[in-house]
C-alpha cells in the first residue's frame, strides 16, 4: 500500500505547493511511483507540474479534476449527467516505461472547487474512497492543501496516513499551528479508528534573515514541543529557481541556472521524510 502524505498549514504563504511539487519529483527521480493530488482552488501545484501552456490545454478540453471527484455525484439542472471515470481524472506528467518502473501522475485542481465548499455534506469521503482504490499502483501519494479548516481539510485526514507541516520562519509563523493541531484532533476523537499522524514540521524557504528567522525558530520548535511534533533537521532555504521552476514546469533539480545545492537540500529533507514516513529509497 502506497504512503499518502498532505502537506497543510492553516497560515498561507508558507510555500505548501512549491514543496509538494518538488517533493513529488524528487521522489520520482528516487524511482518511486508518484501521485500528486491538488486540493487548493488556487490550483498552483498543478500549473507547476504542468506548466502555464499545458494547464491552459487542460482547462480548455475541460479535463477532469479533484472537483469532478466530489462531485461525481452532484446533478446539475439542466445539464447532462456525466459520467465519471477515475482514469480520466489521473494526468501523466511521466509515464512508465519498459525501461523504468517509475512514474508521476497528477490529479490536477480548477477554480470551481471553491464551489464544493457550498455544499460540502456528504463529500468528506470521496477523496479517500477514490484512493482506495486507485492508489495501490503508486508508492507514494502526495496532497497539496490549501491553508483552511474546510471540507478539503477533512478529505485529507480521512486520506492520508501522515501531514507534513510546512512552516517560513517568519513574524506570525506559530500562528497557524494551534488550529491545525486542535483541527487533528477533533478529527481524531471523531474517528477514532483513524491511523492519521504528523511526520512533522519542515522549515520553508528559510533565508537565514537575523534576528527574524532564529526567533521564529525559536517559537515554532517551543510549540512543537507542546505539542508532541517532529522537527526535521534539514531546512529548506530559499531559492529563486524555486518560482522560475514553475515557469519551466521543472522541478529545481532540473531548473535552468539552479545552484547544485539547492537540488542537494532538498534531495537530502526527502531522504529524511521518507525515512519518517517509511518509504523505502
Amino acid at each position: 500500500m502506497p504512503k499518502i502524505i498532505s502537506l497543510l498549514n492553516m497560515k498561507g504563504g508558507v510555500g505548501k505547493s512549491t514543496l509538494a511539487v518538488n517533493l513529488a519529483w524528487q521522489f520520482y527521480q528516487f524511482g518511486k511511483r508518484v501521485l500528486v493530488v491538488d486540493l487548493d482552488p488556487q490550483f498552483n501545484a498543478s500549473q507547476y507540474m504542468l506548466g502555464g501552456e499545458g494547464y491552459k490545454k487542460l482547462a480548455q478540453n475541460q479535463a477532469p479534476t479533484t472537483w469532478d471527484i466530489f462531485e461525481q455525484h452532484t446533478a446539475i439542472p439542466g445539464t447532462p449527467k456525466k459520467i465519471f471515470d477515475p482514469k480520466n481524472v489521473i494526468h501523466s506528467i511521466h509515464a512508465i516505461s519498459k525501461y523504468r518502473t517509475n512514474c508521476l501522475h497528477l490529479i490536477p485542481a480548477r477554480l470551481e472547487l471553491c464551489y464544493t465548499l457550498r455544499h460540502p455534506a456528504g463529500k468528506e469521503q470521496l477523496l479517500a474512497k477514490f484512493l482506495s482504490k486507485e492508489a495501490a499502483k503508486y508508492d507514494l501519494v502526495v496532497i497539496d492543501c490549501p491553508p483552511t479548516d474546510s471540507l478539503f481539510s477533512t478529505a485529507a485526514y480521512h486520506a492520508s496516513d501522515y501531514i507534513l507541516v510546512p512552516v517560513r520562519p517568519e513574524y506570525l509563523s506559530t500562528i497557524g499551528l494551534p488550529l491545525l493541531a486542535r483541527s487533528i484532533r477533533e478529527f481524531r476523537e471523531q474517528h477514532e479508528n483513524s491511523s492519521l499522524d504528523v511526520a512533522g514540521i519542515v522549515f520553508n524557504s528559510t533565508s537565514d534573515y537575523q534576528p527574524e528567522e532564529g526567533r521564529s525558530r525559536t517559537e515554532v520548535t517551543a510549540l512543537a514541543a507542546q505539542l508532541g511534533w517532529h522537527i526535521f533537521p534539514t531546512s529548506i532555504d530559499y531559492s529563486r529557481s524555486y518560482p522560475k521552476g514553475a515557469r519551466e514546469a521543472k522541478p529545481i533539480f532540473a531548473t535552468s541556472y539552479s545552484r547544485s545545492h539547492h537540488a542537494t537540500t532538498l534531495r537530502t529533507f526527502a531522504r529524511e521524510l521518507g525515512s519518517r514516513i517509511g518509504v523505502q529509497l
